[in-house]
């Protein structure tokens, strides 16, 4: 009986896929290890399940297979002789380049602090002066700009000190109120034998006591 011709696409049915995906995976390991075999050939097999299952096969090590794997892919990327001289030639032009741009730059800054400037145009000095211009305006402004954020940082420093000043011009004064009225206050000295206080006791012989009858008025 004649099998009929398989169509390339994905089985909808899950166990017929399951059992193809069976059949087929034991076909390709046995065809990798008759290769490995007859052919004496270095055979690296690595199979993934849909439910993510490994299955693999080696005829040494599929470490080893794959570490010669990426020195022969390191090998075979690097750069043909034609492509190394054509990036060294690419390379000398940038540097050739670059070396232009900065004898300009260094010729360009020698005539801005007035020197060089014999073999220079009119045309070429009035661009100069022009440039010179307006880096001088540029710098006059970030001048004015620094100065008036110093002035503000001084005006608040001041703020401050005056602030400082009154409260402590406040606690001079409290202070000075307070020792002026413990001044004020009258001291009595307990222990100064020159303190005397009156009092109606009499002390005599009971005869030679008189009465003291006040005046009439």
């Amino acid at each position: 009986m004649v099998r009929g011709k398989t169509q390339m696409k994905r089985i909808e049915n899950a166990t017929s896929r399951q059992v193809t995906f069976s059949k087929r995976r034991n076909g390709l390991l046995k065809k990798a290890f008759e290769l490995s075999v007859l052919c004496d050939a270095e055979v690296a097999l690595i199979v993934f399940s849909p439910r993510g299952r490994l299955y693999e096969f080696a005829s040494s090590s599929v470490s080893e297979i794959i570490g010669r794997y990426r020195c022969h892919c390191k090998i075979n990327n690097t750069p043909t002789t034609s492509e190394s001289v054509e990036n060294t030639q690419h390379l000398k032009e940038e540097a050739e380049n670059m070396r232009r741009k900065i004898d300009l730059l260094e010729t360009s800054k020698r005539k801005f602090l007035g020197d060089g400037l014999g073999s220079c145009s009119i045309e070429e000095l009035e661009k100069i002066e022009q440039q010179l211009e307006k880096s001088v305006a540029k710098i006059r402004t970030k001048k004015t700009q620094v100065f008036r954020e110093q002035i503000e940082k001084l005006k608040e420093k001041e703020k401050a000190l005056v602030a400082e000043n009154v409260k402590l011009s406040e606690k001079a004064a409290k202070k000075s109120q307070r020792e002026s009225v413990q001044e004020a206050e009258p001291y009595v000295d307990q222990s100064s034998p020159s303190s005397y206080v009156e009092t109606e006791l009499f002390i005599g012989l009971p005869e030679t006591r008189t009465r003291r009858i006040p005046p009439k008025i």
